[in-house]
């Protein structure tokens, strides 16, 4: 069925540089198996991801040829036959894990470090590296195994195609946002700091909101992202600034530290102050630990990784970072990283788009492009661009 289809995707040609190529078209199948677990869909919404351009940039051990993308939204046109829960024509949300729901991690919830669908280590997404190999879904069509477990139904396909743009999030940035804020400790009547204003950062905010927070302070480096936060509520800090980040703090709040903290930067961090052109990948964890109280939470959502061809050091090449750990330690605090399990999360998140108690499109600025505009795309991202850039590849939003 479908086979007639031809299929395009987003691919990473080499550092800097990707390209729209003609792509095969998915079949019900991983390797030389049939997989009646899955599905193949035409992508409604793929967005570009700040993960993305880490490998973009050549800062990962990717491969060119590499088709990207692992926030993706769909609908449903050819199921497997042991598909039960699905039909053709549901619109649904991929989680960006891929997970079996079957293994001991599944089980236990922990889907971002599913133990059976990556050869290499525990956990895989579509479209990136080092994650078991699976073709992405900045594309026209994307085969999604085990649908039954992995995909969220949306209720009602046309109150999705009109909410689309918030729930297109859902895939990813939101629920990763909002896993930093729970996992820092973020409560009604807390005060938050999160280090970064990209999409993730603002995902974070907007959370932090949603879960009551009294004051959220975001901090960046570009003016437009920090104006972008300012938006919806939150306060700023101008890490540009030769000011200490707890001094700006204090100047906000009345004393230098937070409740929680959320790390929405990750690997490619700068330096502070008038040294911002440095990278210094160290830098916003150390910084975490400076200004979180004594006993509270830090939330890293921020990538870190283990191969980084383009690092400063002959350390940070291999991920060994220069973290002051030992403060960490004298002031008890306790840190969460690693990927975003998104079912834990997706579908309530799903329930607060459609019930409008959130509006995330909103809060990260969507910007709809088409398929053959995404190499423009990654190329306004990477220079800081103070929009999510969403690829409608079939021209389905309205």
């Amino acid at each position: 069925m479908c086979s007639n289809h031809g299929n395009r995707g987003v691919v990473y040609t080499g550092p800097g540089s990707v390209e729209i190529q003609d792509i095969a078209y998915p079949k019900l199948a991983i390797g030389n198996r049939k997989c009646e677990h899955g599905v193949i869909l035409k992508v409604v919404t793929t967005n570009i991801c700040g993960s993305d351009q880490h490998m973009v940039r050549g800062r990962t051990t990717a491969e060119p040829g590499l088709v990207l993308g692992h926030e993706i939204t769909g609908m449903i046109i050819e199921k497997g036959s042991d598909v039960e829960f699905l039909d053709i024509g549901d619109i649904v949300s991929v989680p960006f894990n891929i997970a079996c729901g079957r293994c001991r991690n599944c089980r236990e919830g922990n889907t971002g470090i599913c133990l059976n669908v990556n050869p290499g280590r525990a956990g895989a997404a579509f479209g990136y590296v080092d994650m078991g190999g699976w073709v992405g879904g900045q594309s026209e069509y994307v085969m999604v195994p085990y649908a039954d477990f992995n995909l969220l139904k949306f209720p009602d396909k046309d109150q999705a195609l009109e909410k689309i743009r918030d729930l297109t999030m859902l895939s990813d940035i939101f629920p990763t946002g909002y896993h930093g804020a729970v996992t820092a400790g973020v409560v009604p009547g807390a005060t938050v700091y999160i280090a970064g204003a990209g999409p993730v950062g603002l995902a974070a905010a907007a959370s932090s909101q949603l879960l009551g927070a009294a004051c959220v302070i975001v901090g960046d480096m570009n003016p437009e992202r920090l104006a972008q936060a300012r938006s919806f509520g939150c306060e700023t800090i101008d890490l540009r600034q030769d000011a200490t980040v707890p001094d700006m703090i204090e100047q906000i709040l009345g004393v230098p530290e937070v409740d929680a903290a959320v790390d929405c930067v990750g690997f490619e961090a700068h330096s502070h102050g008038c040294s911002h052109h440095k990278e210094q990948p160290a830098i916003v964890l150390n910084t975490m630990m400076e200004v979180t109280r004594a006993g509270g939470g830090i939330g890293i959502p921020g990538l870190y990784v283990t191969g980084d061809p383009g690092a400063s050091t002959e350390a940070a090449k291999t991920g060994q970072l220069s973290m002051n750990f030992g403060l960490g330690w004298a002031k008890s605090h306790y840190f969460v990283t690693g990927q975003c399990p998104v079912m834990k999360y997706h579908r309530n998140l799903m329930q607060a788009i459609l019930w409008d108690k959130v509006q995330i499109a909103k809060a990260v600025n969507v910007k709809v492009i088409s398929l053959d505009g995404a190499p423009e795309g990654y190329n306004a991202f990477d220079k800081g661009a103070a929009q999510k850039f969403v690829i409608d590849p079939h021209s389905m939003v309205v």
